[in-house]
């Protein structure tokens, strides 16, 4: 991994085909929300799959905590993409990186498999504007986080960036009554806007 690719430093918005082909950006699919990106080997790898399918329960939570959920794979064809992502049963938005872009950028090749050509597993927890608040490196299936560990990451990232987090306080009351709202879920936004990104639109993200 790159030394710059640290906790604190912010992730290249790298843009690939999603599992319908369209070239998307990390940043869209992100927004203003946390999120949680998983890079790869492909359908071939078993930890890959077991990975994933602890992640599908915790998607439901990750909708409900405005948190997005992204997973990029080294397969070569949208027919292995989409093999991987249903044979989970994943809803979330899957990328696939064929040509190692990710790979190359990140300096993250597994040279140890010459015959797949992976990129080694890691797992990113991302405050808004990409920024690297938690790294996980996967080589090794128990370097992945439990779905209890990113319970605990969102936890502290959530604290971080929403400024209504707390909102008992005599400020933020004040704040409210008084019609400031703007400090307050969804800080702008419409709610059409925030439930297409908690049903995962990507066609009607802004």
């Amino acid at each position: 991994m790159r030394d710059d690719i640290r906790e604190g430093a912010t992730l290249p918005d790298f843009e690939l085909p999603d599992h319908t082909g369209v070239k998307r950006k990390l940043s869209l699919l992100q927004g203003d929300d946390p999120m949680v990106l998983t890079l790869h080997r492909g359908i071939y790898c078993p930890k890959d799959r077991q990975q994933l399918h602890q992640l599908v329960p915790f998607s439901r939570q990750c909708a409900v905590g405005f948190t997005r959920l992204v997973s990029v794979t080294t397969d070569n064809n949208l027919v292995l993409l989409n093999d991987l992502r249903l044979g989970v049963g994943a809803d979330w938005p899957f990328l696939y990186d064929k040509d190692r872009k990710i790979a190359d950028d990140l300096e993250i090749h597994e040279y140890t498999d010459p015959h797949n050509k992976p990129m080694i597993p890691h797992t990113f927890v991302l405050e808004p504007g990409l920024k690297i608040a938690k790294v996980y490196n996967g080589y090794w299936y128990w370097g992945r986080p439990s779905t209890a560990e990113l319970h605990q990451d969102l936890r502290e990232v959530t604290r971080k960036v929403r400024p209504d987090w707390k909102i008992d306080t005599d400020a933020m009351r004040q704040k409210w009554e008084s019609g400031d709202k703007d400090g307050f879920y969804p800080y702008g936004k419409s709610w059409k806007q925030v439930f297409a990104r908690m049903a995962g639109a990507v066609d009607q993200f802004e």
